[in-house]
């Protein structure tokens, strides 16, 4: 199903909808403040299982990020983070960053890579944050499969390549082509991995 979302103001009607959808074990597109991506409940395996065969990918070796509402699930999903390390997060998000944190012991098993690591994502749109302030809980993310631009920014495209593979396709005007910077914060010298859309200074 394809559903048109106020960009700025979201209707509250619709955001249920993603809500019951996520809750049930859906898979969504999304907008983000980068480009789309491809979600579920944390707590939802068969969903999980989903992405990853779309994505054509293991779980546990798969690129897959938590996109919260804000800084709040930090102590949940990951190890202890000292204070230089919340201060800068604080700074940067919510924005068009992903950061590389040790993953703590509540991460779903099904998720822990070899690692231990996760992708922490905070992003600044308001669809997202509507759905993730109802949920409750963070999503699982990942980026959509596509060659051509318009396979991932084109709301129209992504839901004509995608709607047997997914549940709802939520569009929010045509998404961005940059994804987000990646910052691994895993040891004390933090590193850029790639350079996307957020700038680090």
């Amino acid at each position: 199903m394809l559903i048109h979302i106020h960009p700025e103001n979201p209707q509250p009607r619709l955001v249920k909808q993603v809500v019951e959808c996520l809750k049930d074990g859906g898979v969504i597109v999304y907008p983000t403040d980068t480009i789309y991506g491809i979600g579920c409940d944390i707590f939802q395996h068969k969903a999980i299982e989903r992405i990853c065969t779309i994505k054509n990918v293991d779980p546990q070796k798969a690129q897959l990020s938590f996109i919260c509402k804000d800084l709040s699930n930090l102590s949940d999903y990951t190890k202890s983070i000292d204070t230089p390390l919340y201060r800068m997060l604080k700074t940067y998000l919510p924005g068009p960053y992903t950061f590389i944190l040790p993953a703590s012991k509540q991460v779903p098993k099904m998720l822990q890579s070899k690692k231990s690591t996760i992708g922490l994502r905070i992003p600044n749109n308001n669809i997202c944050q509507g759905f993730l302030g109802e949920l409750g809980n963070p999503i699982l993310s990942a980026s959509l499969p596509g060659d051509m631009v318009e396979e991932y920014t084109d709301p129209e495209v992504i839901y004509e390549r995608f709607e047997t593979q997914v549940d709802l396709v939520i569009d929010g005007g045509i998404g961005g082509m940059i994804p987000s910077t990646i910052v691994d914060c895993t040891t004390d010298d933090w590193k850029v991995t790639r350079e996307g859309l957020g700038e680090w200074k």
